[in-house]
């Protein structure tokens, strides 16, 4: 979910032109906006329909999409920056901030999770199902492997360890979205009240990486590098 921004060391391509670098940089830039704009979609959904049904499934997956729209949009900056011809020295900042917000967020909602899953087990409550909750993971599972592979594709193309990272994230994000269908299925159509419990702390299995990377960029002084991309160390 977290990504690192090249410094202009890194940024730069042996053999491509400036001009050509540029309208790349912006097909980046046309990417990041549908993928933001999609986090908000996935966040806003997510947040309201987990309150309403009572799942603390649901709503994990919303709150985590706040997270990941804070570091996208600061990769969303960092590309638009070089669109346009700027330095890059500034955005640094801006990004170790970013990782600190998202380490802590992602910290914080991994104890979340934990919590009010086990109570959620311990005092047998049931989620209601969510026909919403279902096909905004129907949606996720379909295009954040497509947005993935168009990132990665990009990535290459531009040398940039930030959209490899990102686009490994959108992976991890169809992981989860993965979890909430078969966690919110099984509430709707079997009545399993503990799968929804059960599938929230699965998505532990992403997050506690997530933050755990996420704190050591923020450390290093770097961006946050996670969802298990070892490009993100170049």
């Amino acid at each position: 979910m977290e990504h690192v921004l090249p410094t202009p060391k890194q940024a730069t391509v042996a053999g491509a032109e400036p001009a050509e670098r540029r309208r790349i940089v912006w097909a980046g830039v046309r990417i990041e906006l549908v993928s933001n704009g999609w986090m908000v979609v996935e966040a806003v959904v997510a947040i309201t329909a987990g309150v309403l049904a009572r799942s603390v499934l649901l709503t994990a997956f919303g709150l985590d999409s706040v997270l990941e729209l804070v570091t996208g949009g600061v990769l969303l900056w960092r590309l638009l920056v070089e669109a346009r011809g700027g330095a890059l020295a500034r955005v640094e900042r801006a990004e170790n901030r970013a990782a600190w917000i998202t380490g802590v967020g992602l910290s914080l909602l991994c104890v979340y999770i934990a919590a009010l899953a086990v109570l959620e087990l311990a005092t047998r409550t049931h989620a209601e199902s969510s026909p919403v909750g279902v096909g905004l993971a129907v949606v996720a599972l379909v295009l954040m492997p497509l947005l993935a592979r168009r990132k990665r594709r990009l990535a290459t193309r531009l040398g940039s360890a930030a959209l490899r990272g990102d686009a490994a994230c959108s992976i991890t994000c169809a992981y989860m979205a993965a979890a909430l269908l078969v966690g919110l299925a099984l509430n709707a159509l079997l009545g399993w009240w503990w799968a929804d419990a059960l599938a929230a702390l699965t998505l532990l299995i992403w997050l506690v990486p997530e933050a755990r990377e996420a704190l050591a960029g923020a450390r290093a002084g770097r961006g946050a590098c996670a969802c298990g991309d070892d490009d993100c160390q170049d």
